[in-house]
């Protein structure tokens, strides 16, 4: 299990996407999980963000529900039956996101104490600016709940956007230390980035496939 974590428009779903496709031409079979794809509460939670109204706790539960729902009928049957599965994001998003909003780290490890502990995760780290770029570039507007709007930091949806992101990025400071992430420059292209995750990625599924060949990491991957 591959965990790549990271705020949004950092480049995750890219090279999540990437490194299916990656794994399947080397005859690895791919699972891919991420936040709001509980066939459960998946679609509920989304259109209830959508009312920006949520609070907190509710959020938090809102989440766990969807976290433990995939768990039970994606992540882990795919695991069994030998398959990488790819985590667009996992619980360390959503206790970091909690933690900011005034939740207990004590509360939430109970929370998730039944969380299958990955074989890697990846941490993207991005500057403010470039999130702010990428973000007005792909959506033209900045989130309400990425921006932090509901905790009252400011007005001033940029201000909020740039405090909220330093005080996420604070608390996965904290989670790294403890949960040992691999912290992964994601203000380089896509192709550098790309291909160091690669690398990376190989050394775990040495490990986890012994009898598997093992896939290039060099060669046309598509990416540019």
């Amino acid at each position: 299990m591959i965990v790549i974590e990271g705020p949004d428009s950092s480049g995750r779903s890219t090279h999540i996407q990437l490194l299916a496709e990656w794994l399947e031409q080397n005859g690895y079979p791919v699972t891919q999980v991420g936040l709001k794809r509980s066939k459960l509460v998946g679609r509920d939670l989304e259109r209830a963000k959508g009312g920006n109204v949520l609070s907190p706790r509710t959020m938090s539960l809102f989440y766990a529900t969807d976290f433990y729902d995939q768990l039970e009928n994606a992540i882990v049957p795919a695991l069994r039956a030998g398959s990488v599965v790819l985590a667009d994001r996992y619980i360390f998003t959503l206790m970091a996101r909690d933690i900011v909003r005034g939740a207990d780290l004590d509360w939430l490890a109970e929370l998730y104490s039944k969380a299958i502990v990955p074989d890697a995760v990846f941490y993207f780290l991005v500057s403010n600016r470039t999130l702010v770029d990428r973000t007005l570039s792909a959506h033209g507007v900045l989130d309400y709940w990425e921006s932090g709007m509901d905790l009252g930091i400011s007005r001033d949806w940029f201000v909020s956007f740039v405090r909220y992101q330093q005080r996420i990025r604070a608390e996965f400071k904290k989670l790294q230390a403890h949960y040992a992430f691999d912290p992964i420059s994601a203000n380089r292209t896509i192709p550098t980035i790309h291909n160091e995750l690669k690398e990376r990625i190989t050394r775990v599924l040495r490990k986890a496939y012994p009898t598997h060949p093992i896939p290039s990491t060099t060669g046309p991957d598509h990416v540019s």
